[in-house]
């Protein structure tokens, strides 16, 4: 490739990467709790109002080491921006001085206490927001995340759910699981670190309140993009209970998910 071909790339990757940071607002988010949380808000095209989406990210935290959102989290908030959308990331760790917690068992931080306080807080600063429509807000969530849309779920205020691959187990042992709102279940059925079993009897139990779709053969976190199925180890909870998890990309359940997701929303909040 020539010199003035590659200037020119990456003169064009400077300026998208400029028009990424400049479409992504940081804004302070109150928690319930009384925490307040660094958020990352990203606007559609048009004055509004329009449909919202929090998204919640997993036990990783949302940001890469270099600061940036996440690939997985960048990629989604562009296509539910990109679909009519407001988007939503809220930073529970961080906002609390805490890291990545994928391999601490004593945890502070839980989706059933502080993180359900910060989807509240999400949705009654979003619901304040002129450019949003108050009663078409949705709650989406991984792992981690996801179990925080579990924990919220019975929380009114919200027009749909989305969990990928959440620990349902404590939302099983409940004596009663009856969402607010429609939601919807994305599992990998081979998913040896959160495990599709209490997810899918949960959904039976539920009935049609919920929506199950699993994707056989997908492990966790089959919806990232472009990242090469491996081993992760020293993991703190996990189906074995020795620590270690397959996590990576699963190209069919990944291109079914971002297909499914923006529709299935867009439905239930009625644009």
């Amino acid at each position: 490739m020539s010199t003035r071909r590659l200037a020119a790339l990456a003169v064009a990757a400077a300026l998208l990467a400029a028009a990424q940071a400049q479409a992504n607002e940081v804004v302070h988010v109150p928690s319930r709790d009384g925490t307040v949380l660094n958020a990352v808000l990203i606007r559609p095209e048009g004055a509004g109002p329009h449909p919202a989406v929090i998204l919640l990210h997993g036990c990783g935290g949302r940001d890469a080491r270099s600061g940036a959102l996440d690939p997985r989290h960048a990629d989604w908030a562009e296509r539910l921006a990109g679909a009519g959308f407001v988007v939503l990331l809220p930073e529970s760790f961080a906002s609390r001085g805490q890291g990545p917690q994928c391999t601490v068992r004593d945890r502070r931080i839980l989706p059933w206490r502080e993180r359900r306080a910060d989807a509240l807080g999400a949705r009654d600063w979003l619901a304040a927001q002129p450019f949003v429509r108050a009663e078409a807000i949705a709650l989406m969530g991984w792992s981690h995340g996801g179990s925080t849309v579990l924990a919220a779920a019975d929380a009114p205020g919200f027009a749909a759910f989305v969990a990928f691959y959440p620990g349902c187990s404590r939302a099983l042992r409940a004596a009663a699981f009856a969402p607010a709102a429609p939601l919807l279940l994305l599992i990998g059925e081979a998913d040896d670190w959160t495990g599709p079993e209490p997810c899918r009897a949960l959904a039976e139990r539920a009935g049609l309140a919920v929506t199950y779709v699993g994707y056989p053969g997908a492990y966790h976190g089959f919806d990232a993009p472009g990242s090469q199925v491996r081993l992760r180890t020293g993991l703190a909870f996990t189906v074995r209970g020795d620590g270690t998890a397959h996590v990576g990309t699963d190209p069919a359940a990944r291109a079914d998910a971002l297909a499914r997701v923006p529709s299935w929303l867009a439905e239930r909040v009625r644009r």
